[in-house]
């Protein structure tokens, strides 16, 4: 049976241009087109929708004021932005995705493009990112809370727990030492964080969380396109008690603050001759399609001086962050934290590194914090 899809835009052409390319499929079907939010809150409440494909510039109700709605009612709905302020104001994205939008693209800027190969495809890329594989989870990222039952959350991260171990014990020459946590002292900490496909989101479950005081610098990558890194990061950094800031070249990592790799460009962790570590960013092709891309953090490390790195992989599609983390491994002491399934809204990179046989815990999203500073601490 095809995935049903609503499509929300108050032009007719971006409607029937949008549901054209999703009825040639073999696996989606528009099954309903609303003008506005007002005429999507009717359907939603009456029509279970595999996923909705939303404008955020609209009449009577727009999408923000829809994803709102949807929220406070606790209706819960798979929600990809499609609109031409995904590109004009990053901060409407970043505040549409906090309101429970699951991932975002821009709307093409005439209907000439709206049929053009480039727009076919990434729409039916980001379709498949979303709902094209089946996997136990959510709804949408705005479901994944702490109200989830703590017996649930027990219970599935020590079934996973239990995968990941059976899985190391036959790891062969892949699996890591057993190393239940990383060694006390004065050593220098790190945290590396990768994410993409619902992260955003995600990321407001964990950095918020983290103590001001933790003993260790984080780096991150989110696969986000240029401009809406700064946005997210400057949204973080009025939830956290950490800072957060967008990357910049030759930034000195400190304690206590979180480094989001800018979009468009990698980020490395260089050492410095004074015994400091810089950001280095680089604008080297992408790698799968991806500027900036984990597996070039992770293999980074391998030449920093820090004596222990926390490696923590959540939600996103694909496999980035695996390669160079098996890297790593190799290089120096790590300690890996993955997602759990149920609370990721897509199971695929924390289940690479996984299947890996180096995690060393699976927990769900709203207890990943605390691992974290269970690792490395706090001054």
């Amino acid at each position: 049976m095809k995935k049903n899809i609503l499509v929300v835009d108050d032009s007719a052409l971006m409607r029937r241009a949008i549901c054209d390319i999703i009825n040639t499929s073999n696996e989606y079907e528009a099954t309903d087109t609303c003008r506005d939010g007002l005429e999507a809150y009717d359907k939603i409440k009456k029509i279970k929708y595999d996923a909705v494909l939303l404008d955020i510039n609209m009449p009577r109700m727009n999408g923000l004021e829809l994803l709102q709605k949807l929220q406070k009612e606790n209706i819960r709905v798979t929600v990809i932005v499609v609109s031409s302020l995904a590109k004009e104001d990053a901060k409407i994205t970043i505040q549409a995705m906090e309101y429970g939008a699951i991932d975002f693209m821009t709307k093409p800027e005439n209907i000439i493009e709206a049929k053009g190969m480039k727009f076919r495809n990434d729409l039916t890329a980001i379709l498949n990112s979303v709902i094209g594989q089946p996997r136990s989870r959510f709804s949408s990222p705005s479901s994944v809370s702490p109200a989830r039952s703590a017996a649930a959350a027990a219970a599935s991260a020590s079934a996973a727990v239990s995968a990941v171990s059976s899985r190391t014990a036959g790891a062969g020459a892949a699996a890591k030492t057993p190393v239940k946590k990383l060694p006390a002292g004065g050593n220098k900490k790190l945290i590396a964080l990768a994410c993409s496909t619902g992260g955003p989101k995600s990321l407001q479950s964990v950095i918020p969380y983290l103590d001001r005081n933790m003993d260790a610098p984080m780096v991150l990558v989110q696969h986000m396109p240029i401009g809406f890194t700064k946005s997210m990061a400057e949204r973080l950094n009025e939830l956290s008690k950490v800072r957060v800031k967008e990357a910049e070249e030759n930034d000195v990592l400190k304690n206590g603050w979180v480094y989001v790799a800018p979009g468009g460009s990698h980020l490395e962790v260089v050492a410095s001759k004074d015994g400091t570590h810089k950001i280095h960013l680089s604008d080297a092709p992408a790698i799968g399609g991806l500027r900036p891309c984990a597996n070039v953090m992770y293999k980074s490390l391998k030449r920093s001086a820090y004596d222990q790195i926390v490696c923590v992989v959540l939600t996103g599609m694909g496999a980035d962050g695996t390669e160079g983390i098996r890297e790593l491994n190799r290089a120096k002491p790590i300690y890996v934290i993955a997602q759990d399934e149920p609370t990721c809204v897509v199971y695929g990179m924390p289940k690479a590194i996984a299947e890996t046989g180096l995690v060393d815990e699976v927990v769900p999203l709203t207890n990943v914090s605390k691992s974290i500073i269970n690792q490395v601490g706090v001054k």
